[in-house]
């Protein structure tokens, strides 16, 4: 782990260090308004969610992630619209995250479901604990004792991000794809006495994802969903594939691959009507596994809709079967 921490150190030693990937998001099924602004207002329901991740864990300063987001669509004449809002905290060795979105995503009636246009429009705060870097224990030969490029006191700053998307749904499948940190925002933590830039450019992530839902056709409670995400900076990408298995549109669990190196293991139910409680932890499949417990991801939401009548006591989403 030195030697992990050693590279990263390294990073902030040059003039300007880039961030390259968001966090990863296990249950990206469940939670596109994280990644792609478009989605938000899909369906016909308001919709709370959370999810919490833990990267790693049992390893120091791993990464640690939460996420929140409510949306909803809405009419205007003849239109239809969604908006929303996201927050995400992220915590990934001594760097720290905050950013909070504005959602919109027009949306057109195309074929049998929706077309959306969607943006992001919000703040990002990124900070770094440099009172907590100790060069002289690290026993190593990257950095002296004394490295003007690294701050020596927490720091922080924030600018204006800016995110775009496209979303396609139906009641079978869905598709988008989006791109995060459009504006590039550069963090200065400089003060103007060292002479030395102390900076960090958020680098832009371009998600692409897409799910199928299978009915079986003998076996009507039971639904395949095959779903893929990939995700890419444009320097490197990774690949997340996942298939859940539905039981009388309740009881969920499921199995996916990530290429980067991990196996995931899902498991999801509706308590109630409109409230889904998911669960998913994964595995590396390399050393890491002996360092670690693994990864933990938590997700909760809530679809209601208070702008029409209620007629049953069943939703009905996408999110939702």
């Amino acid at each position: 782990m030195k030697r992990y921490i050693a590279i990263l150190l390294g990073l902030m030693a040059v003039m300007t260090a880039s961030a390259q990937f968001d966090p990863q998001i296990g249950q990206y099924m469940y939670l596109p308004t994280a990644y792609n602004p478009a989605a938000a207002g899909e369906g016909d329901l308001m919709k709370v969610a959370g999810a919490h991740r833990m990267q790693y864990v049992d390893i120091s300063n791993a990464p640690m992630s939460t996420w929140f987001s409510f949306s909803s669509p809405f009419v205007i004449g003849k239109t239809s619209h969604g908006a929303g809002v996201r927050f995400l905290n992220d915590r990934y060795g001594l760097f720290t995250t905050q950013s909070l979105y504005a959602q919109y995503a027009y949306r057109q009636k195309l074929g049998k479901g929706y077309l959306s246009i969607g943006v992001d429009l919000g703040f990002v705060n990124v900070g770094f604990k440099g009172d907590s870097v100790n060069l002289s224990k690290m026993g190593d030969d990257y950095h002296e004792a004394n490295d003007e490029a690294i701050p020596t006191g927490s720091k922080s700053g924030m600018k204006f991000d800016m995110g775009l998307g496209l979303y396609y749904c139906t009641p079978v499948w869905w598709v988008g794809a989006s791109y995060s940190h459009v504006t590039r925002p550069k963090i200065d933590w400089s003060d103007g006495t060292s002479g030395v830039e102390q900076k960090v450019t958020l680098v832009g992530t371009m998600y692409v994802a897409g799910g199928y839902h299978f009915r079986l056709k003998n076996y009507r409670e039971w639904v395949l969903t095959p779903s893929a995400m990939v995700m890419s900076d444009f320097v490197s990408w990774d690949v997340n594939l996942t298939l859940m298995c539905d039981y009388k549109d309740r009881y969920r669990w499921g199995l996916g691959y990530r290429i980067a190196g991990s196996v995931n293991i899902l498991l999801g139910v509706d308590i109630i009507s409109g409230l889904q409680l998911g669960y998913s932890c994964e595995l590396p499949t390399n050393k890491l596994l002996l360092e670690s417990y693994g990864s933990h991801e938590i997700y909760l939401a809530y679809g209601f809709d208070i702008l029409k009548p209620k007629r049953t006591n069943k939703y009905k989403s996408i999110r939702y079967l």
